[in-house]
């Protein structure tokens, strides 16, 4: 049986060290505008497994920004982190495989004005260490 890992978890954790100067998060609060940039990561309640070992995770990765330029700035430098450098990498609990969008990174209606959303659809393929 396949054991699940927490992606989100996962993602958080790496693109904090990653992108020092953006807050990354798996839910938003009130306080958004405060926190710009914000990249969020959302698993998608869709994906599946092996029945073995190898999972695959749908997420969706949203970047929060003050203006659309630097949304989507922000949007091609996680895009390029998740596609490039998270295949191959591991850690204490996850190996990461083959990472691939299902969606590229593009603007995303957001309900406050005052911000900008740009966002992606990801397939991520993982398994825990053992």
């Amino acid at each position: 049986m396949t054991a699940l890992v927490d992606i989100e978890l996962e993602l958080i954790t790496r693109a904090t060290a990653r992108f020092p100067d953006a807050v990354v998060r798996d839910e938003l609060d009130n306080n958004l505008l405060n926190e710009l940039p914000t990249i969020r990561f959302q698993q998608v309640p869709a994906g599946s497994d092996d029945g073995f070992r190898l999972a695959r995770f749908l997420v969706d990765m949203d970047v929060f920004g003050e203006t659309r330029s630097a949304a989507i700035t922000w949007s091609r430098s996680v895009h390029a982190w998740l596609t490039g450098d998270l295949p191959g990498s591991f850690g204490d609990t996850v190996v990461f495989g083959r990472v691939a969008a299902l969606t590229l990174p593009g603007p995303r209606d957001y309900e406050n004005v005052a911000l900008r959303r740009v966002g992606g659809t990801y397939e991520i393929f993982c398994h825990p260490v053992s």
